[in-house]
């Protein structure tokens, strides 16, 4: 009988210290890049990002702070993103390539539990 109670004692607080895991929400958006050639003709459409290019960027996610890395999310070739964050304040920034410009980034976003965050980004290559 004491064995028992000694194992389920222990079993007891072993299940019990366990910690739950932080409740996540979704950040996820659309990356514009642009423009990819010189000059633009009108009536000619202008030419849409290969998967290489949007492989080559990734949106990087940061702590509050914005000094301590958290995760990375790929691009698919569609332009899309989407990644699964604990509950909290991160600053989302982009790996720059090349010469690439972000109007309002690094930005500063909040993950709710169970719940989407959507943050669109538009990237200038700079190219005229």
């Amino acid at each position: 009988m004491f064995k028992q109670t000694i194992f389920i004692l222990l079993f007891v607080l072993l299940f019990a210290c366990q910690v739950a895991p932080a409740p996540e929400g979704i950040l996820k958006g659309h990356v514009s890049i642009g423009p990819l050639q010189p000059a633009i003709r009108e009536g000619v459409p202008e030419s849409t990002p290969n998967p290489e290019v949007y492989a080559a960027r990734q949106i990087v996610i940061f702590d509050q702070s914005g000094r301590k890395e958290i995760a990375r999310a790929s691009i698919n070739a569609a332009g899309d993103y989407e990644i699964a964050l604990p509950a909290g304040t991160y600053v989302v920034d982009i790996n720059h390539s090349g010469i690439d410009l972000t109007k309002g980034l690094p930005a500063q976003v909040e993950i709710r539990p169970n719940e989407v965050t959507l943050l669109d980004i538009a990237i200038d290559t700079g190219i005229r």
